[in-house]
């Protein structure tokens, strides 16, 4: 098992001023990046916006303190939101803190079992495929609040939120509507124009810090601004949740019931799997970023504990974040101390400006959300589709339909079964046998109707048993040599269809002899006792095939 030793105890053993004057600013950045998506991910996820700004604050102060990677920022997830928003309409949210801190020790113990690479084992075809699913959902559930619609309560699935978005699309608001397409615009705009400005650039260093502020807080700032000056007749976060608290958060117990907990299983392994996709996948863009190399069963093990203890203080599940992880590299930040900062700066936030968050506009957050799952969709992988083979066009599309469709769950089960098939199937058909003629080996001329001689290929097992099938129908009258010495694995099934083999030759008197065994075909013989049959006649077991073939001549009738 691994040591528990997060990155954090490596990089403070040369850690200095100036680092820690990069991590600082850096972490202030993030936080501004984190603090209107922390809000916007939990209203969507069904809950309160506290909830996603807690997250930040505990989940994310603990990934970092606690994790594998140098610069990783964790805290809520867009792709957490249809999954979290499901289990608080269907079990309520007492169930969603037990669902999650279930899903902490589920991802503790897959790092502490050094599972974290068996993450990187999932097709990429699922990943773009839910990924992209998400995004479109993420999409749908805000079209609510970006007109400014007036539904109490949004169903959970996609045929749901499309008949219940069609029926109430008399009640629009265009205000919501206009604050919600101008924030988008800011926000799209921003980044682009701000750096052109020449006024920005006459006020220079001010306008490259101008310039570097995101365009979400941009919008944010505006449309608050806007709403309340304008007195616009839009919802905003005082009017539907009545504010943010300006406390720490309360350590609360759920009220436990085993008649809904008992139906979490698969919305706590769904949760796990995600947030374990989504973390490890965030750390290698980073490590590509800076050129490092993060401990993934560490990462896990940070993720776990991040994620049991969190949903007790009212938070959500947490995971790495792509988008404030790049924040952080693009903002200097070198080390875990900068994703603390970020966690330590938004508490100040809560404690301090709680009181201004009230007056955020919903559409607004619904234009943020927008532009989140726009960037977080791979769209250009549609259009590459064409260039990919069949097997990997039905599963990503296949995945996304699902996820949209359906469910997540049921879409990750399906990727992973079909690319599981897939890969048995094109493994099996690589896996191939060939006849040795005289072409080869001279000496088998005017022979070969006593003794034949096969070489097989590959892998030998439970796909590829067909080829050992093929040679039992067709056995020659006198010696069969089987070359395997370019079989690169044996399964158990592959060992059993052999053994197979020589029990069907000893039956028809008909002489085997192998050759070429080596590494993993030699040692699962030796495990299933295969070579120790061969063994019991040492001439049938060869070292390589020229010997075989010249054992099998010298004992065949001329």
């Amino acid at each position: 098992m691994p040591r528990f030793r997060p990155r954090l105890v490596d990089v403070l053993q040369d850690y200095n001023k100036a680092h820690l004057t990069k991590d600082v600013a850096a972490g202030v950045t993030v936080a501004v990046v984190a603090l209107p998506l922390a809000m916007a991910f939990a209203i969507a996820s069904g809950l309160k916006p506290e909830a996603g700004i807690f997250t930040a604050i505990i989940a994310g102060f603990l990934i970092s303190a606690l994790g594998g990677s140098r610069v990783q920022i964790g805290g809520p997830a867009g792709a957490f939101i249809v999954i979290v928003y499901g289990i608080v309409q269907q079990y309520g949210v007492a169930n969603l803190i037990i669902a999650t801190a279930l899903s902490g020790v589920l991802l503790f113990l897959m790092g502490l079992f050094k599972l974290g690479t068996l993450v990187r084992f999932i097709p990429i075809a699922v990943v773009i495929g839910f990924t992209n699913g998400i995004a479109v959902l993420i999409g749908l559930s805000q079209v609510k609040d970006f007109l400014g619609l007036r539904i109490t309560s949004m169903p959970g699935d996609f045929f749901g939120i499309l008949g219940a978005l069609w029926s109430h699309l008399n009640t629009m608001n265009p205000w919501a509507l206009g604050v919600a397409l101008g924030s988008l615009g800011i926000i799209v705009g921003w980044q682009r124009w701000a750096a052109r400005i020449p006024r920005m650039k006459r006020l220079l260093p001010l306008g490259d810090k101008l310039s570097s502020v995101p365009g979400s807080i941009v919008a944010l700032v505006v449309a608050t601004l806007v709403v309340g000056v304008f007195g616009l007749p839009v919802e905003t976060i005082g009017s539907k949740f009545g504010g943010i608290p300006a406390a720490l958060p309360a350590f609360t117990l759920p009220s436990f019931s085993w008649e809904s907990a008992r139906f979490l299983l698969m919305p706590t392994i769904t949760l796990a799997l995600l947030g374990a996709i989504e973390s490890l996948l965030c750390a290698r863009v980073a490590d590509g970023m800076i050129g490092d190399r993060h401990d993934p069963n560490q990462e896990l093990m940070a993720q776990g504990v991040a994620n049991f203890i969190t949903p007790f203080f009212g938070g959500m599940p947490a995971t790495g974040t792509i988008a404030r992880t790049v924040t952080n590299v693009k903002s200097g930040g070198t080390s875990p101390i900068s994703g603390m900062v970020h966690a330590v700066v938004l508490l100040a936030v809560i404690l301090i400006a709680a009181p201004l968050a009230g007056s955020i506009p919903l559409a607004c957050l619904a234009a943020i959300l927008m532009f989140v799952a726009w960037n977080m969709g791979e769209w250009s992988e549609f259009t590459r589709l064409r260039t990919y083979r069949m097997p990997y066009r039905v599963t990503l599309l296949a995945v996304f339909f699902l996820t949209v469709v359906f469910d997540l769950t049921v879409a990750v089960q399906f990727g992973i079964f079909a690319a599981c098939i897939t890969f048995i199937y094109r493994i099996s058909s690589l896996s191939r046998s060939e006849q040795l003629t005289a072409a080869k080996y001279p000496d088998l001329a005017g022979r070969e109707n006593q003794v034949q001689a096969w070489r097989l290929y590959g892998a030998l097992f439970f796909g590829a048993t067909k080829l050992v099938e093929a040679l039992e129908d067709h056995l020659p009258p006198h010696t069969l040599v089987l070359d395997l010495k370019n079989v690169i694995y044996v399964d158990s099934t592959g060992a059993e269809a052999l053994e197979n083999l020589v029990s069907t030759c000893r039956k028809r008197g008909v002489r085997l002899i192998v050759s070429g065994l080596m590494n993993q075909p030699l040692d699962i013989a030796g495990r299933t006792g295969l070579l120790h049959t061969l063994q019991e006649h040492p001439a049938d077991l060869q070292p390589d095939v020229a010997a075989a073939v010249a054992e099998a001549l010298a004992a065949s009738p001329s």
